[in-house]
């Protein structure tokens, strides 16, 4: 919705006698500027109302309150009450006197006094208005109340935002500031789910660190918006597609999707892309994927943890989901990271006898949000265990492709041991990168990185440098996870080959290769 269209809501509501109208935002002073418009065009006074300073007008400048009686809230719904004007009354803040939990002894007569001018309010001129970054009121008054949720800004509001900036720092610091309409689209992607304020500071953040617009600075912002939930968590994303070893077909599937969040991709009249599921063995990569994507996309990436979604008190878990899956629109563009989504949706399948139907409950609330979303949040899922996976999930329409994700294949595992060598300072053109691929056939790359890693506390226990040898010796004595676990993974293999789609490309015969022959000399190991 743009900021015209707001206007044009509130005067609609206004003309059409809504008695009692509660605004959710953080940032008064846009909702006044809009108020102000309505007042205007309706030909209202306007007036706000707050604990400090009681009733006052908005529309003139005045330094005191009318009356400092009615910064009592029952005197200043009585003055409302009893004014004769068209008015828009602001009363901000108010929510504290609606709350059954923190009203105060007086909290049940508010209630009764809202109650008892609505009336009056609709056979009159007159409009409430309750503005608070808050939404709580009782159940008493829903009837009576019209929410409207203006807590974020519109596109064309960042938009003017993101000009101030760049007007103020050519004016003030001289920094002349040219941006291609691509950027720019991008930079005001980035923003979306700040509010006008934060927006301004960290455009002005970016521009005083490094006289341009940095996409990293703005998407580090989002972590304070994350970082006060306690069920998404902010996921730092350094790892790009070049540090994930194999998965060929999957990145490219992903590269042709990475720029369809673009305003441009709208007018060719591509959707957004919905997500993916990734389905396949433990350590096999698919977190890593995951943060990978986001990296590549120069997206924030949240992290829903569905096991924190639960609650005992009653109800708390699907009011849990749904303020999750809130804040992560908030956010977007966004990528959405369900991990490991078969053990939060355990049970969610059955008969909820256990949990009175709230896992199902969630477990609904988040299937529907998957399929009805229309905001650009990508969301990939990753499950071990599909047997554990409720058959909702892999309906077409959740996702817009399902993944299996196998053991690396030769040619993957000598790229995996290349780039974990790489990472640790070590040069991969010193090791016989193709005989420890073919010694480690059956590892997953979290194996063969555990492997490395292995060899590098002997080497360091001996005081000397890492060698093939210590490499060798920690794969003859690792049990990898698909020979403790070989039939589920047969099992698992069996199913994909008709429910998914491969994730790396079919092995290729492989020539006999000399021993130190790596054939790495022109791979870009990232």
């Amino acid at each position: 919705m743009h900021a015209t269209h707001r206007v044009e809501e509130l005067n609609t509501l206004t003309r059409a006698k809504y008695p009692i109208i509660y605004i959710v935002s953080w940032e008064e002073r846009r909702i006044e500027d809009m108020l102000r418009q309505v007042a205007l065009e309706r030909r209202k006074k306007l007036y706000e109302w707050t604990l400090t300073n009681g009733i006052m007008p908005l529309d003139v400048v005045q330094t005191h309150p009318i009356d400092p009686a009615t910064r009592d809230p029952l005197n200043a719904l009585d003055f409302v009450a009893h004014s004769q004007e068209a008015a828009i009354f602001v009363l901000k803040d108010f929510h504290p006197f609606l709350d059954n939990d923190r009203g105060g002894p007086d909290h049940p007569v508010v209630i009764r006094r809202l109650r008892d001018i609505t009336n009056q309010l609709k056979e009159s001129r007159k409009t409430l208005i309750i503005l608070s970054p808050i939404l709580r009121f009782p159940s008493d008054l829903e009837k009576d109340i019209t929410v409207l949720d203006y807590s974020l800004p519109t596109p064309d509001e960042l938009e003017l935002s993101l000009d101030r900036v760049v007007r103020s720092a050519r004016e003030i610091a001289g920094v002349q500031l040219k941006m291609h309409p691509d950027e720019r689209e991008r930079v005001l992607n980035a923003a979306r789910g700040l509010t006008c304020i934060e927006a301004e500071n960290v455009f002005a953040k970016s521009l005083v660190m490094g006289r341009k617009l940095d996409l990293g600075i703005i998407i580090a912002e989002k972590e304070q918006l994350i970082s006060r939930s306690q069920i998404l968590e902010y996921y730092e994303t350094v790892e790009g597609f070049a540090n994930v070893g194999g998965l060929g077909l999957v990145k490219q599937w992903l590269r042709k999707r990475g720029m369809a969040f673009t305003e441009k991709a709208r007018r060719f009249g591509l959707p957004e892309p919905k997500g993916l599921l990734l389905l396949g063995v433990q350590g096999a990569g698919k977190s890593l994927l995951a943060k990978a994507v986001a990296s590549q996309w120069q997206l924030p990436l949240l992290r829903l943890d569905l096991g924190r979604v639960f609650s005992e008190l009653v109800g708390s878990s699907e009011q849990n989901i749904r303020t999750a899956l809130r804040l992560a629109e908030n956010v977007a563009p966004c990528v959405l990271w369900l991990d490991e989504i078969e053990k939060g949706l355990a049970g969610a399948s059955g008969s909820g006898s256990a949990d009175a139907g709230t896992s199902a409950r969630v477990f609904g609330s988040l299937l529907t949000w998957m399929q009805e979303k229309t905001s650009p949040v990508f969301v990939i899922g990753t499950a071990n265990d599909i047997a554990a996976l409720p058959p909702e999930v892999l309906r077409k329409g959740r996702f817009d492709e399902i993944f299996f994700v196998d053991l690396p294949q030769l040619q993957e595992r000598r790229e995996i041991f290349a780039i974990h060598l790489a990472r640790r300072g070590r040069d991969p053109l010193e090791f016989a990168l193709n005989d420890l691929a073919l010694a480690s056939d059956g590892f997953s790359g979290a194996e063969i990185e555990q492997v490395i890693i292995d060899g590098l506390y002997d080497a360091f226990e001996n005081e000397r440098d890492l060698t093939d040898e210590d490499l060798f010796r920690n794969l003859k004595s690792t049990i990898p996870l698909s020979q403790t676990m070989e039939s589920k993974i047969t099992a698992l293999r069996q199913w994909a080959r008709t429910h998914a789609r491969p994730a790396s490309e079919p092995p290729q015969p492989q020539p006999v290769l000399p021993r130190r022959n790596n054939g790495l000399r022109h791979m870009e190991l990232g």
